[in-house]
């Protein structure tokens, strides 16, 4: 399967995901409200969603995948499902104890990431309560991340990419068919999360067996002798600080929030949804699939294939990201209206949430773009300098929050991401380029003019069918749907259009040849 295919499944699978956890929230945010019951259960998540990132989908697979493509392209089949066998069952303990930790010490680690709960007693133990319950989700998740970047390294992407429609079919039906019979209706969510996590792992095990894939338990005492299983921990520790200072920084925003004035937790935890749409579909996919790709291509040192894969990668960020940030930013709050509004989640509800919206679409490009740069020094083994560049990030993100957050309150918060996020893909790109292992190849020109002319029609056709519009005061959930929908699809002809008649074809945008 080419590489553009592979992104284009990736894209349709996430795409199905996305939506069904879209529906997701509409429903939890419809049932639910904004409260601080929903404010708890989004700290608890947070917690264990933290872990996931920092030792399944972040740094473990950002040090295994280049190893595993190393080992499979380098070694006998034999060696490469013995390096399997001894990853899998040390990175199986660790994070069962991790579990069992976290279970035992949930009440440090809400008041760490939300300190500001303690201001509301029973909040701050239906947290409490709530952590205890689906922390050990990290230890299926990091199972789920390790078949995943076997089955991706497989060329097998459907599956992996799948799966999280698992966890929201699961949580529609906890608040759907069991929130309503729970004196506690919230704990309902926490249950729908661990049913969730165990069904996302036990799809990918048939396929795994199809490949004689499935990991063999080993010692861990033995696992972690081996040279290779070394190398990748030796990997992961820089692995752990560059994905980890991104989490510092969601914790800080988390904890800032949870001062703020109650529902800021729900209100930003839902604009970040918003943001995922795009940044799933488009940086995710395409970060899945050029990861193997271009640590195939380094590794056989086929350099102008590893240029050709980034240029491509970087210029469907161009053509898509910048739309879809404008899209965000000036229907932000005919979005939240219209998907979460309702009698629990109120007008102002749906409005606080679309200035956090706002804010975050002002670094979309950014959030999007690193996506696609990471992967160019993750290919390379080189882990440490995406860990000095988000660092320095990290820094400038805090800066901003000290202007933004008492200018725009939880908005502000999720304004400085954004922006943090922006000068980290600046600083990665600029790395890229000095070091020549990146150049900017042709049509980029053409694309910047194309693109920036169709983003100024986008805007304006944006701007003026809104005008006179108040969403959140609409009463007809069925007008402004369908208003909504109008005015997304007069937009999107609006910039293809525009694009074709500056002649540029998104066939432009071709993947290179595959290997």
């Amino acid at each position: 399967m080419s590489i553009f295919k592979s992104a284009a499944l990736i894209s349709g699978m996430t795409l199905i995901s996305r939506i069904t956890g879209l529906i997701r929230d509409i429903l939890i945010a419809r049932y639910f409200g904004a409260t601080g019951d929903t404010d708890a259960y989004y700290v608890a998540f947070r917690l264990p969603n933290l872990l996931r990132r920092l030792f399944a989908e972040g740094a473990f697979q950002q040090a295994f995948v280049p190893m595993l493509a190393d080992v499979k392209s380098n070694r006998t089949p034999q060696e490469t499902k013995s390096f399997i066998d001894r990853i899998a069952s040390l990175l199986g303990t660790i994070v069962l104890l991790v579990s069992i930790l976290g279970v035992l010490i949930a009440p440090v680690l809400v008041w760490i990431i939300a300190s500001g709960l303690n201001e509301e007693p029973n909040t701050f133990n239906t947290a409490v309560q709530l952590t205890r319950i689906m922390f050990p989700y990290i230890f299926f998740m990091s199972l789920v991340a390790l078949s995943a970047s076997i089955l991706n390294t497989w060329k097998h992407f459907a599956v992996p990419a799948a799966v999280p429609v698992l966890l929201n079919l699961s949580l529609i039906f906890a608040t759907v068919c069991i929130a309503p019979f729970m004196e506690r209706p919230i704990f309902a969510l926490a249950f729908g999360v661990m049913t969730g996590g165990f069904l996302q792992l036990g799809v990918q095990i048939p396929l795994l067996k199809k490949y004689g894939l499935v990991p063999r338990y080993v010692s861990p005492i033995k696992a972690a002798k081996d040279k290779t299983v070394r190398r990748v921990l030796e990997l992961m520790v820089p692995a752990l600080f560059a994905v980890g200072v991104s989490q510092i920084s969601i914790l800080i925003n988390t904890n800032i929030a949870s001062f703020l004035q109650e529902g800021s937790v729900t209100w930003l935890t839902y604009a970040d949804r918003l943001m995922e749409f795009p940044t799933a579909l488009l940086g995710v996919a395409l970060g899945t699939v050029l990861l193997p790709s271009l640590s195939a291509a380094y590794a056989k040192g086929l350099m102008t294939r590893y240029n050709d894969l980034l240029n491509w990668g970087l210029k469907l960020v161009i053509a898509f990201a910048l739309p879809a940030a404008l899209g965000l930013a000036f229907l932000s709050e005919g979005l939240c209206s219209v998907l979460f509004q309702g009698i629990r989640f109120n007008a102002n509800d749906a409005y606080q949430t679309s200035t956090a919206v706002l804010g975050y679409s002002c670094g979309l490009l950014g959030l999007i773009a690193i996506k696609i740069l990471a992967p160019g020094f993750y290919a390379q083994k080189d882990i440490k300098t995406p860990v000095k560049v988000a660092v320095f990030a990290l820094i400038v993100t805090q800066m901003f929050n000290l202007v933004t957050v008492p200018l725009f309150s939880h908005a502000g918060l999720a304004l400085s991401v954004g922006l943090g996020a922006c000068v980290n893909a600046f600083c990665l790109l600029t790395i890229l380029k000095k070091r020549k292992v990146f150049t900017p190849g042709v049509g980029w020109p053409k694309l910047f003019i194309s693109v920036a002319l169709a983003c100024i029609v986008l805007s304006a056709i944006l701007l003026l069918c809104q005008q006179g519009y108040s969403w959140v005061e609409m009463h007809s959930w069925i007008k402004k749907t369908v208003l909504l929908f109008g005015i997304i699809c007069l937009a999107g002809v609006g910039y293809l259009g525009t694009l074709a008649i500056c002649g540029y074809r998104l066939t432009d945008l071709r993947a290179p040849e595959t290997d």
